[in-house]
């Protein structure tokens, strides 16, 4: 398989330069040896996709892009931010199981965060769940041709967290791929006071080199909460108190994450969710309201912590390179993703040592990101670097 680099170009002059204080590397962790110096991940996301409950071209492409991902000599683990199948592919345990197959051949460890396309917009008629119906007040589900539910639990987006939570997060800490990479998983290190963070088996930490990495169950579609399930007029009880209850354990994990970076003294942390925070997606302000104490969090966290801090995220689909959490910070992307300010989805920040990437996905050929971790690195804050972050686009085809 051919593999081509696509660089990215910065829209405009170099980003502002920030310099970052060098601390004492950890210990590292992973499939291929990296003993010294920098390491390296793979990152992709919204991917595989298809245009419709047929389309397999990215599933049948996916066994390349793991060879060619597995050929990789620098790449040490996966990363992958969610979003196993688009808003026109319907939600089975059947296709839950062949993704998570096909993921079982990754050479490295494998780190996966839920995206809401595989249990948040379940509820969808157009990825097989249904229709509320307001005269007999009942759902119209989405039946095949022997009127059996398409979507598992007719697209009940908190049975199918269940069912992402059975299938990709069996054993709490463990990753998917080959090889271990040791995590601490909400499950088993959830804040005593609130045992019912227990369930966010999917929440996970994992130190290497004197970095932090920290996954986040933020899912896209905004965080569950202006998309009342199956078209309702109004928000369930149950739609409510699970997007209540997963935002507090988040920001709880989210805490926890920068208290173990000040603890060890690391040299950053890395934030893997799914959601687009800042992207309103043609909508209302509104439809972000959600996704605020997040920011809000974050901003303050990454204040505090002094040093670089970068978000891996994908939701929407198309490549960007940035710093939302300051005004005025330049940004990098495909086609006029820069044309929108992100600023002002959240504005009153001015956070100049955080940089967040969108990972690029949805379209053949698959692509992933090569993100490379240096310790004591002081690069530029450029397209392709904060930091002792670097990265680089690989796409495979």
């Amino acid at each position: 398989m051919r593999t081509s680099l696509i660089p990215a170009l910065a829209a405009g002059a170099a980003m502002i330069a920030v310099p970052f204080a060098a601390h004492a590397a950890g210990t590292a962790s992973g499939g291929k040896t990296s003993t010294q110096g920098s390491f390296t991940y793979a990152v992709y996301g919204d991917a595989p996709y298809g245009v419709s409950p047929t389309d397999t071209s990215e599933v049948d492409a996916t066994p390349g892009f793991i060879d060619a991902v597995n050929a990789d000599p620098d790449v040490s683990a996966v990363l992958h931010v969610g979003d196993i199948h688009s808003g026109k592919q319907y939600c089975t345990e059947d296709y839950d199981r062949q993704i998570a197959d096909l993921w079982s051949h990754f050479a490295d460890p494998m780190v996966y965060t839920p995206g809401d396309n595989e249990w948040t917009d379940c509820h969808k008629a157009a990825e097989g769940g249904g229709t509320y119906n307001k005269t007999t007040g009942q759902v119209d589900y989405v039946k095949d041709a022997q009127g059996n539910l398409v979507d598992y639990a007719g697209g009940d987006p908190v049975a199918n967290l269940d069912l992402v939570r059975s299938i990709f997060f069996p054993k709490p800490g463990a990753t998917l791929g080959s090889g271990s990479l040791e995590t601490e998983s909400q499950a088993t290190a959830y804040d005593p006071a609130h045992p019912e963070d227990a369930q966010y088996v999917e929440n996970a930490i994992w130190k290497r080199k004197g970095f932090v990495f920290v996954t986040l169950n933020i899912p896209g579609g905004s965080n569950n909460d202006t998309d009342p399930w199956y078209g309702a007029a109004t928000m369930s009880a149950e739609q409510a108190a699970e997007t209540q209850q997963r935002t507090a354990a988040d920001l709880r994990w989210l805490d926890h994450a920068f208290d173990v970076a000040s603890a060890e003294d690391a040299q950053g942390v890395v934030l893997v969710q799914q959601s687009d925070m800042w992207d309103l997606d043609g909508k209302a302000q509104t439809h972000l309201s959600q996704y605020e104490p997040f920011v809000k969090s974050l901003a303050e966290h990454t204040v505090a912590f002094g040093k670089p801090v970068l978000a891996l995220e994908g939701d929407s689909h198309v490549y960007r390179s940035d710093n939302p959490l300051q005004k005025g910070a330049a940004c990098a992307g495909d086609a006029d993703v820069c044309s929108y300010d992100a600023w002002n989805s959240h504005p009153s920040y001015d956070v100049p040592n955080f940089h967040r990437i969108v990972v690029h996905g949805s379209t053949v050929p698959l692509e992933y990101l090569k993100l490379v971790v240096t310790p004591g690195g002081h690069q530029a804050t450029t397209a392709t670097s904060f930091g002792p972050f670097s990265w680089s686009r690989h796409v495979e085809g």
